[in-house]
């Protein structure tokens, strides 16, 4: 091929990978615009399906039924992961959307409380569990996937869209959230228009499962000489159960600051802040926005210094500065005040999580890469992230501090901190080298 042609294949070349990224991240998109929904709207689903009387207990019990989907995800990513480890990424990412489209149906559909009782509850719960049984491999087959289809020296960029794609949809959910506010009455809002969010999400799964059909498998996978068993991956996976460990610790700041700063934002703004839906909403919409803009310069830096001085200057900086920030903010919250603190909780999440999940999928083994990412990040999720909703209403109403969350999210910068160091304890870029990826 000459010179001249080597260019003009270029322009295709990267047509077709942006192409692909779209492609794989769209589950993504589902999945992240459902979350968000269920913690935006934890005070009218708590209304709607759980026992009348104690509004912190229903509340409580809302975050805790979001907490319990999401102890599902270790069993995603073993089963799922396995599946895909064993069968392609392609197959196994139109799987995961199906089921994570069925338990959205469950939640949109579910008659309240005040309907069929008890029964009301639990068909949520039903839709949460499946929500996150798909959730534990979601997040780590588009990660491999976006690594293996990417170049050499621009790992980290590419996976980062992984974590950058979930923030359209919380833009798109705060925006459909904020017009609502806007054109409907607070008592409809509450008592049957927080509906209308979850059957959109329903109404765009068959445009996603065109673009997830469209995907093709990845070289990395193609060239694999042979694809293990689900016994022989459990095996391997029982193996590095170390690494697991490790990189369950290391994607924690990445889902506690996550979750803080998304899901749980809305929530903390008009039930602790008491600021307007609106504005917690609008600071909602800006969080997204730098979300999608750090991921990628958080990724694209660490392929150029390095994973190791990125996690740890984020980390270390979220150690100190999360508490102090909390507690400015609450001593007079104003909107301007909350914005600044989400904005550098934001800075401090993308930076870190456009780093960590290259980190992540280099770390693990590649001929297991899918359930071993998968594994430790659903148990971070599992553990940590989805646990932030519940963790910083009960901090709040057990302390009397609003700027008690804080804590939690310093336990999770320590966690990382701790892990960047013990994962690259030889100072080295990673623990395991990635084979090149055929173009």
């Amino acid at each position: 091929m000459t010179a001249s042609n080597t260019t003009l294949a270029q322009p295709a070349e990267l047509k077709s990978r942006l192409g692909a990224i779209l492609r794989s991240t769209s589950g993504n998109f589902l999945e992240q615009f459902d979350f968000f929904l269920f913690g935006f709207y934890a005070t009218a689903i708590s209304k709607a399906f759980f026992p009348p009387g104690n509004d912190t207990n229903a509340l409580l019990l809302t975050f805790t039924t979001f907490w319990l989907g999401a102890l599902m995800r270790p069993l995603g990513a073993i089963f799922l992961g396995a599946y895909i480890d064993r069968i392609g990424r392609r197959k196994g990412l139109i799987v995961t959307l199906a089921i994570m489209a069925l338990g959205t149906v469950f939640i949109a559909v579910c008659p309240t409380y005040a309907s069929i009782g008890i029964a009301a509850p639990i068909i949520v719960l039903i839709g949460r569990l499946l929500q996150g049984f798909s959730a534990g491999v979601e997040l780590g087959g588009v990660s491999v996937y976006l690594f293996e289809i990417s170049t050499p020296g621009n790992r980290g960029f590419y996976t980062s869209f992984q974590s950058a794609s979930q923030q359209v949809a919380i833009f798109v959910a705060a925006l459909l959230g904020f017009f609502l506010s806007e054109v409907m009455p607070a008592d409809q809002v509450a008592a049957w228009g927080w509906r209308i969010p979850f059957f959109v999400g329903c109404l765009i799964v068959p445009f996603i499962f065109v673009l997830r059909r469209s995907l093709e498998e990845t070289p990395a996978f193609l060239a694999m000489k042979k694809h293990p068993t689900a016994s022989e991956i459990f095996a391997s996976a029982a193996v590095n159960w170390k690494i697991i460990v490790l990189g369950m610790f290391l994607a924690a700041m990445t889902t506690v600051t996550f979750y803080f700063v998304t899901v749980y934002t809305p929530t903390f703004g008009k039930n602790v802040l008491k600021l307007s839906t609106q504005d917690s909403l609008l600071v909602t919409l800006a969080v997204a926005v730098t979300n999608f803009i750090w991921n990628p310069v958080g990724g694209a830096l660490s392929d150029r210094i390095g994973r190791r001085p990125v996690l740890l200057a984020i980390s270390g900086l979220a150690l100190v500065t999360a508490y102090p920030a909390l507690l400015w903010l609450t001593a007079n919250p104003t909107f301007g005040k909350m914005l600044a603190v989400e904005m550098l909780f934001s800075f401090y999440f993308g930076m870190y999580s456009g780093t960590m999940l290259g980190a992540l999928v280099e770390i693990v083994p590649a001929h297991v890469r899918t359930t071993c990412f998968s594994l430790a990040f659903a148990l971070a999720a599992a553990l940590f992230g989805t646990f932030t909703p519940l963790a910083s209403t009960w901090l709040i109403e057990h302390t009397a501090d609003r700027a008690s969350p804080g804590f939690w999210l310093m336990f999770a910068a320590a966690s990382g901190f701790l892990a960047t160091l013990a994962i690259y304890r030889g100072g080295g870029q990673t623990v395991e080298a990635p084979k090149p990826v055929p173009a």
